[in-house]
């Protein structure tokens, strides 16, 4: 093994930081200063700074705060229905898939689909007028909901999320469970634990760092959300349906407000990163905690 002293480490370091500076640093840099500035697409190379008037302007939006609360909800409400589907799946599952693993193909397929082609797929199907969903429930039943309304848009929303990404946590999932080793489980099941005892007292701790893990990432993915809402709802009836994402979309695009959508995306990052930061140190004091 070769024994590199610090400056070394420089040497090999120095291309690595010199991309990250120049295809990182240099836009994010842009960035802030577009967000401290009245600029847009007329004057975008000679932006007229008026400080943190953005950021005053965003924080004292109403639809800001509307789209921050729906995404916050959007994100967790998603994220857990996800991890609690995909924990059932995959230890229900467990047994079939172990004695028939090409069953785990057609379980993945919804992955395999853009978002944007899922949010128009669905927007066809739960269409009040042409979709079959309404049609078939008016003819079964006399009456159909409106899917996409403002009372159940964000539902519907929540439910095709849900859909497509339970997936990804059954993966994720199905393999921290055949991790296990059997020999814990039988000798659980000598000193007479029932099935739910070796679940809950057992296997669910050790697939702790894999949940937390999980949850993380489908909440954080389900935070951001902006595809597949855009293309089925839009900003939703009287903006029901404003992510975060696509608040920031029509601010850029629409309203021509490049620092106003500038500042409320670094405000988003900031949020974003200190909400991390906590659930990260959370994790490693549980972690402490447990050892």
């Amino acid at each position: 093994m070769v024994d590199l002293d610090h400056k070394g480490w420089r040497i090999f370091a120095s291309p690595l930081v010199g991309f990250l500076l120049l295809f990182l640093g240099f836009p994010i840099l842009i960035d802030l200063v577009y967000s401290l500035s009245r600029v847009s697409f007329t004057n975008l190379r000679s932006p007229e700074i008026v400080g943190f008037g953005n950021y005053g302007e965003v924080l004292g939006d109403a639809q800001f705060w509307r789209a921050s609360w729906f995404s916050l909800r959007f994100g967790v409400i998603t994220a857990i229905l996800e991890c609690v589907l995909g924990l059932g799946l995959a230890v229900f599952l467990s047994p079939l898939i172990e004695k028939r693993s090409w069953l785990m193909a057609p379980l993945m397929l919804p992955l395999m689909v853009a978002p944007a082609m899922i949010g128009l797929m669905y927007r066809l199907v739960l269409h009040e007028f042409v979709g079959p969903v309404p049609y078939y429930l008016y003819l079964w039943f006399g009456d159909s909901p409106s899917f996409l309304n403002a009372e159940n848009a964000f539902w519907t929303l929540v439910v095709v999320e849900t859909l497509q990404w339970t997936p990804f946590a059954l993966l994720l999932f199905y393999t921290a469970y055949r991790a296990i080793p059997n020999d814990v489980r039988e000798a659980s099941a000598i000193d007479g634990a029932s099935a739910r005892q070796i679940l809950t007292a057992i296997e669910l701790p050790l697939m702790r760092p894999t949940l937390i893990f999980t949850f993380f990432i489908r909440f954080i993915d389900g935070f951001r959300v902006f595809d597949n809402v855009y293309t089925l709802t839009g900003s939703g009836p009287g903006g029901s349906t404003t992510s975060l994402p696509i608040y920031i979309y029509e601010a850029f695009f629409k309203q021509g407000a490049i620092g106003k959508a500038i500042a409320a995306s670094v405000i988003l990052f900031l949020a974003s990163f200190v909400g991390l930061y906590a659930l990260t140190w959370l994790s490693r004091r549980g972690k402490g905690a447990a050892s």
